[in-house]
């Protein structure tokens, strides 16, 4: 029997707006996508693979510095462990973020949130926030207004990417042991928050609710709390200056629909991702007639901004997630439920998706099984499966949600080598390295060094192109690339002298000959004179986290089909 939830927090939590579900209860969840593993359905994985999401999220909360001076240095200073955690998301270009810091400085030291740490944090160098430094000048002036406020500061963004947060402000509530109860995209008020605060017994009960509180949630936005300010009314979507943002659709089916949301979330470029069932037999099935045989595939509709991102770009994203040659079957899930395929609403985007699987089809010696056919019957899931693995970091899936963080960049095709080669090309990269990883960060920004013989691209010799890992220009072509035995990718000369910089490096008590990227400035490695001969003596000596290897199959779709003629 589902566990049901008292009347009265049912009652007091309507003030969060909730569409809630109120008979379903924590066990239900688990059981709602795992009842159905006995007939191979979401076969539970083992404890050994990977975690959908992190769950070290106090550890990452007690490292981060603190700006807020009488406070402490860190998180660790302000953090009470025996009590849960409210934790606001804020960017100091968001007007209601700093309209609201007034009032989040007062929950701070308010007696009425004793039993809560309220902290806030935000991120340096991410979703266009300012630089680090200049985020810290710029808050040293501002803080004298809010003595009392915590502020954390995450440059890296461990924290947005692991709750997908691209909406400020956001709300997270974690328990004492830092787990995530609660996920807000969009602002709390004072009486919200101040429910929160005060039952704090009751927060395992909202682990089974779907508790977003502002009119961007996936359930009806008629039922959103008026006070709270919209990111999405009335099926427009707008940004944070308020100005609707030029959204397009498309409906991916890529096996158990919480990866495949919990990815697209974290999507560059994409508003909102809901889950669903489309291309069946009847209108709004239940979960139960879906998988009981009623057609339907689990689907997941993508909301972008296609001033950000095209379509083509989202597809290369989902292709990253799927076995396209598997019918009916993706991960462990078994069944026609967990078809791939791609439903579109408007007829031309039938080409763009055409195009695209005709392309992927070049990689593969048996024939895809993607459909590609307009939206039929599209109805969203019920509510406890929207932003499942955000509220059950546990769950299972056989999505890598962290490949969303590996950011395409789809290039202009050249029509030359020189066009190619142009460094305007490049010149328009991320400059505030959101794409990077924390390895591929030091290594290109702090001439760091990864250890050696620990990097796959030492040992791989496949065809193909080796671009900067920062802006993409191309550097190395694996022609010229040849096994030297001294733990790094080895190269006998660059693409084009014109692609690199030499500077002299005297550090660690040597002289050496540093080599860096022209583009983006990255420190790649070093160039020494012990290389074969034959083939001119250089060792170009690379890191394989500065680079990132594009197959010969995949050059032409990534923008550098003008190079394959130079690989031999």
């Amino acid at each position: 029997m589902k566990p049901k939830i008292p009347n009265n927090a049912l009652k007091n939590l309507s003030l969060i707006s909730i569409s809630a579900l109120a008979t379903i209860g924590i066990s239900s969840l688990v059981i709602a996508c795992e009842s159905h593993a006995k007939n191979e359905s979401h076969a539970k994985t083992t404890q050994q693979e990977k975690a959908m999401l992190p769950t070290n999220t106090l550890k990452t909360l007690h490292n981060l510095p603190q700006l807020t001076t009488t406070l402490g240095a860190t998180g660790k200073d302000i953090i009470d462990p025996n009590k849960p955690t409210l934790v606001k998301f804020w960017a100091s270009w968001c007007p209601l973020c700093l309209s609201t810091l007034g009032e989040t400085h007062e929950w701070a030291s308010d007696p009425a949130f004793d039993g809560f740490n309220v902290i806030t944090v935000t991120s340096p160098t991410q979703l266009n926030e300012k630089p680090t430094n200049e985020f810290k000048d710029w808050y040293s002036v501002v803080q004298k207004d809010y003595p009392k406020l915590p502020v954390l500061i995450d440059p890296e963004g461990k924290l947005i990417r692991t709750f997908g947060v691209q909406v400020y402000p956001s709300w997270a509530v974690l328990d004492k042991n830092g787990d995530l109860v609660y996920l807000n995209k969009g602002n709390l008020t004072k009486e919200q928050a101040h429910y929160l605060a005060s039952h704090p017994n009751e927060l395992n009960q909202l682990k089974a609710l779907n508790t977003k509180t502002n009119s961007s949630s996936k359930a009806d936005s008629k039922n959103a709390d008026s006070k709270n300010q919209a990111t999405q009314k009335d099926g427009v979507y707008y940004n944070a200056q308020g100005k609707p943002i030029n959204t397009q659709t498309i409906y991916l089916a890529g096996g158990c629909f919480w990866g495949v949301e919990a990815y697209f979330e974290r999507v560059d470029g994409v508003v909102d991702a809901i889950s669903g069932y489309a291309n069946g037999k009847t209108d709004k099935p239940t979960y139960e007639q879906v998988i009981a045989g009623s057609g339907h595939a689990e689907t997941v509709k993508v909301i972008f901004d296609a001033d950000k991102v095209d379509l083509d770009t989202i597809l290369q994203y989902y292709f990253r997630i799927i076995d396209p040659t598997s019918l009916n079957k993706q991960g462990n899930d078994k069944g026609v439920q967990y078809r791939t395929g791609v439903y579109y609403t408007n007829p031309s985007d039938k080409q763009i998706i055409a195009n695209a699987l005709n392309t992927l089809q070049k990689q593969y010696k048996t024939p895809l099984q993607v459909e590609n056919l307009p939206l039929v019957k599209f109805s969203e899931a019920e509510n406890y499966h929207q932003d499942y693995l955000t509220k059950n970091p546990n769950g299972y899936c056989h999505v890598d949600i962290s490949l969303a963080n590996d950011k395409i960049v789809k290039l202009a095709p050249a029509n030359s080598i020189d066009e190619a080669l142009n460094p305007k090309r490049y010149a328009n990269y991320d400059k505030n390295l959101s794409h990077l990883n924390d390895k591929q960060r030091h290594i290109t920004q702090n001439a760091g060094t990864e250890r050696a013989f620990s990097h796959e691209y030492d040992h791989l010799f496949d065809k193909g192109l080796y671009v900067d890992i920062v802006s993409r220009e191309p550097l190395f072509l694996s022609s010229d690339k040849y096994a030297s035995g001294c733990g790094w990718p080895s190269f006998v000369k660059p693409i084009s002298e014109a692609v690199i910089t030499k500077h002299d490096d005297n550090s660690y008590n040597m002289h050496r000959t540093e080599v860096r990227s022209r583009t983006a400035n990255s420190h790649l490695g070093h160039v020494f004179d012990d290389g074969p001969k034959d083939r001119g003596g250089k060792r170009y000596c690379i890191n394989g986290d500065a680079l990132d290897f594009i197959p010969l199959n995949k050059m032409e779709s990534a923008g550098y089909k003008a190079l394959i003629p130079l690989i031999k």
